[in-house]
């Protein structure tokens, strides 16, 4: 039985109300790399993200147990992580640095130097466009077209209107449109 089988039985126990909760490690094992990628999608640096990883999962560890509906632990996780990346991104303005969007680095097998050169801008591109995104609008792009999270659970977890959240959408689609419209006219993705 596999990691996300036994987390899954222990959510339908929690929900038929025969069992407590999820243990910490089955949420950990089951969705640290979600949160990691998604810590890393709403702007938190390289450097920062095994800290911001590890605080995200002290407040499930502390608050895991004031779950109410264990069937949206995803959106519950993306909720907290959406409060660290802004917390982070607070106090990197307080500490007066540049956000930079720095592609990690990924061991994977290599094709061409071009080939790795093209994938460098292009995801230097897409964490450029991200952090051009307000906060709000960022968080719900990231859930809704990367994570594929229903409207219904993102606005939930983000704390606004369905409406307000289709809305954030719409206007995150357009801003990235054009941003990616501005960055292939200066050549820097290709066409």
């Amino acid at each position: 039985m596999g990691v996300d089988a036994s987390l899954e039985e222990s959510l339908e126990a929690v929900a038929a109300g025969d069992a407590a909760g999820p243990e910490l490690a089955e949420v950990f094992d089951a969705h640290a790399p979600y949160v990691g990628r998604t810590l890393r999608l709403l702007g938190v640096r390289e450097r920062e993200l095994g800290d911001a990883l590890q605080e995200v999962f002290l407040v499930v560890h502390r608050r895991l147990g004031e779950l109410e509906e264990p069937s949206k632990l995803r959106a519950w996780l993306y909720a907290i992580c959406v409060r660290k990346a802004m917390s982070l991104r607070r106090d990197a303005a307080r500490r007066r640095e540049d956000s930079v969007a720095e592609p990690p680095e990924l061991e994977v097998e290599r094709r061409t130097p071009h080939d790795d050169l093209e994938k460098a801008r292009a995801l230097a591109a897409a964490f450029e466009i991200l952090e051009a995104l307000d906060e709000d609008k960022r968080a719900i792009f990231v859930l809704y077209e990367v994570e594929q999270q229903p409207m219904s659970e993102i606005a939930e977890a983000l704390g606004c209107p369905l409406q307000t959240a289709y809305a954030r959408l719409y206007a995150a689609r357009r801003e990235v449109s054009r941003a990616l419209a501005r960055l292939k006219a200066k050549g820097k993705v290709e066409r």
